[in-house]
């Protein structure tokens, strides 16, 4: 397989969604998996930092709905809530949030599998020749 070039990599349409049902609004919902830069900053919004860079403790509060804000789209691909409209959306049906949340989570790889596979892959020998000495 031959090497990509940047201008290949940028033009790359590799973001996948899904259509949902959700029958307790009343239709569809698109559901996308995240870009890596939304990906950090939704896992960095579940870490409280502490002096000295240490974790101090986590998170969780709206941490379903910080997901879906990210991931619900229009059909255009733009989001349909901000990060400041978390609380807006977290006001919905949990059961509704938890389960468009599994399609979020897999969609941008943050299963618990997803993250395994990825730790495996990158712990894998280098292939090829290096040019680093």
């Amino acid at each position: 397989m031959a090497l990509l070039t940047r201008a290949e990599i940028d033009a790359a349409d590799d973001r996948a969604w899904e259509d949902v049902p959700v029958p307790e609004w009343g239709g569809d919902v698109r559901v996308q998996g995240m870009s890596g830069s939304e990906r950090n900053a939704y896992q960095s919004s579940l870490v409280v930092m502490g002096s000295g860079g240490s974790v101090q403790r986590l998170n969780m509060a709206d941490q379903t709905a910080k997901l879906l804000a990210k991931c619900l789209v229009d059909a255009e691909g733009e989001r349909l809530y901000s990060d400041k409209e978390v609380k807006a959306l977290g006001a919905k049906n949990g059961a509704v949030l938890e389960r468009l949340s599994k399609v979020a989570a897999r969609l941008s790889g943050l299963r618990k599998e997803d993250m395994a596979e990825a730790e495996g892959k990158s712990e894998d020998e280098p292939t090829g020749a290096s040019t680093t000495g």
